[in-house]
């Protein structure tokens, strides 16, 4: 299917800044950089852009989208907002999108245990003060189905690595 956006990254890492931004993602993006694989992160906005559209333009402008699942990525609405277009994307634009379990057990994203239902009873909490209860039950559940689609994709296990 074809796209209004022209692919200009070749990468789009969706990733939770405080848990990975230092190491695993400077590493993975270094060496993408290397091998000249133009490759997008949040660091590439401009001061003054206007968050959402930027980075759903990248997203749409990228030919892979790769999710770094770590502890603490269901703590992060925009996490789960990139996620959600993410997985609209593949399914419309035919982007392909590769998990990366960074340090988090698979299961518990596609089950949200563990961690996961710590984020999802945070979430819950927070939008109950703001919203009500029909329009907090479709957010949540549009982000717990995004997980469990994204969880059974294919993609790369970092406890069956030597990367630690």
């Amino acid at each position: 299917m074809s796209s209004l956006y022209q692919k200009t990254n070749d990468v789009f890492i969706s990733f939770r800044g405080e848990d990975t931004r230092r190491n695993f993602i400077s590493h993975l993006y270094s060496s993408l950089s290397q091998a000249s694989i133009k490759t997008y992160i949040d660091t590439n906005m401009q001061k003054g852009d206007t968050l959402w559209p930027k980075l759903c333009q990248a997203i749409h402008n990228s030919d892979i989208a790769l999710i770094v699942f770590s502890k603490n990525y269901a703590f992060s609405k925009w996490c789960l907002k990139e996620l959600v277009k993410i997985l609209k994307c593949r399914k419309s634009e035919g982007l392909v999108v590769i998990p990366v379990f960074y340090k988090v057990d698979p299961s518990c994203i596609k089950t949200q245990s563990g961690c996961y239902s710590k984020a999802f009873s945070k979430h819950e909490k927070d939008l109950l003060q703001k919203s009500d209860n029909e329009y907090v039950h479709k957010k949540l559940s549009k982000w717990k189905t995004a997980l469990a689609e994204a969880a059974n994709i294919s993609g790369w296990d970092s406890s069956n690595s030597d990367y630690k």
